[in-house]
């Protein structure tokens, strides 16, 4: 008789049980087994890693070792070069100190030869010495006689300034590099101060113009600027010789001419030894000078009333202008024969000379029409020309 039902069901759920159950030891195995295999794993990687570090170490010892045999090589090397150049400068030493006694000991001897010739050589030089000033009292004493015949015979000694004096000279002028520098010299009450300030389009009685008076007002050179920028010109108003009581030879080097770019030389009445010393100087030094006789307009109307000219309503216009242009034809010519005349007796050429009224001027500098133009245009643009051209070749020049 076969099993029931139950039976069945209940081996085969036994079965069951008995095969999970030993599906489960079989994981707890499988585990167990993983965790030895993992914990070996984790033992073998420590030593390898300790193994690792252990090379590593050993790696760096020998580098340390490797760096200080190195070290100790270099110190070694160097202390031999260190031994081996105080040999060489104790050598060196050596030698020099061997070459300074025998330099020595040469000099020890040259002394001593040299002493056997002491007398003699210093008897030579006392007599070289002696000779040598015998010559320059000889020679002194030649120019002593030389300036002495010079003075008698009225020829006056020539004086270079030096290169010092003409730096110093030209500081105390205030020279400026973009000006042109004129000196305007003269006797006094020759009308200097009336002219620069006409050349600076100034009258006498505005504020800024140089003094004027019939008597000398300076002293020492006064300096004037042109108000007008455009003009680059600086003007100097020189003391007269007259009022300094400087002998005309020296008055050029006293008041410092030879530093100015150009040098007019104003006359009045008389043209003076000091104006033959000026221009002469002119010349040595190549400074342009300019021979400027002033106040045409007061001498001009003195020769027409020489010639019978009375001012007043009844004089008419053309006998007016006829005497005029009579009296500026004399004038000019007696001013022209007057320095002719004073040039050729100091052996000197004859030089341009411009006539100017110190009112025209005024007036051509402010670019006014004035009717009596003589040389003044003439004169303002030969300065010019000197100013910006090579003036050695204008006429007036020294």
């Amino acid at each position: 008789m076969g099993a029931t039902p139950s039976l069945i069901e209940r081996e085969a759920r036994l079965h069951a049980e008995a095969v999970a159950e030993q599906a489960r030891k079989d994981v707890e195995l499988a585990q167990a087994a993983l965790i030895k295999i993992i914990q070996a794993n984790q033992k073998s990687q420590q030593k390898a890693a300790e193994a690792q570090l252990a090379a590593q170490a050993q790696v760096y010892k020998e580098m340390v070792a490797t760096l200080q045999a190195e070290r100790a090589s270099r110190e070694a090397v160097q202390v031999q070069y260190h031994k081996e150049m105080i040999a060489v400068v104790q050598a060196e030493c050596a030698a020099i100190q061997k070459r300074a006694n025998m330099d020595i000991q040469s000099a020890q001897e040259q002394v001593e030869k040299s002493q056997e010739r002491d007398a003699t050589a210093d008897q030579e030089a006392i007599d070289a010495i002696k000779k040598v000033a015998g010559e320059r009292v000889k020679m002194a004493n030649a120019a002593k006689e030389e300036a002495e015949r010079n003075l008698k015979e009225g020829i006056q000694p020539v004086v270079t300034p030096t290169p010092e004096e003409i730096s110093a000279a030209r500081r105390r002028a205030r020279f400026h590099e973009h000006l042109f520098h004129i000196a305007v010299t003269g006797v006094a009450g020759g009308g200097k101060s009336s002219l620069i300030n006409a050349f600076r389009g100034l009258r006498n009685k505005d504020i800024g113009s140089a003094a004027t008076g019939v008597a000398e007002t300076i002293l020492v050179t006064a300096r004037y600027a042109s108000p007008n920028m455009e003009q680059a010109y600086a003007w100097y108003d020189i003391p007269g010789a007259d009022t300094l009581k400087i002998p005309d030879w020296q008055y050029f080097n006293a008041q410092e001419l030879y530093v100015f770019d150009g040098i007019i030389v104003l006359f009045d009445n008389h043209f003076t030894m000091t104006d033959i010393a000026i221009l002469a100087n002119c010349r040595r030094f190549k400074i342009p000078a300019y021979i400027v006789r002033s106040k045409a307009d007061q001498h001009i109307r003195n020769i027409m009333n020489d010639m019978g000219y009375y001012s007043g309503d009844y004089e008419s216009e053309d006998r007016k202008k006829t005497l005029y242009q009579a009296a500026q034809e004399q004038f000019i010519q007696q001013t022209r024969q007057t320095v002719k005349d004073n040039l050729e007796s100091a052996n000197m050429p004859d030089e341009r000379v411009y006539i100017v009224s110190n009112k025209t001027m005024l007036d051509v500098v402010n670019e006014k029409k004035p009717e009596n133009i003589i040389h003044e245009i003439e004169l303002l643009s030969d300065l010019e020309w000197s100013r910006t051209g090579p003036g050695e070749e204008y006429v007036a020049v020294c």
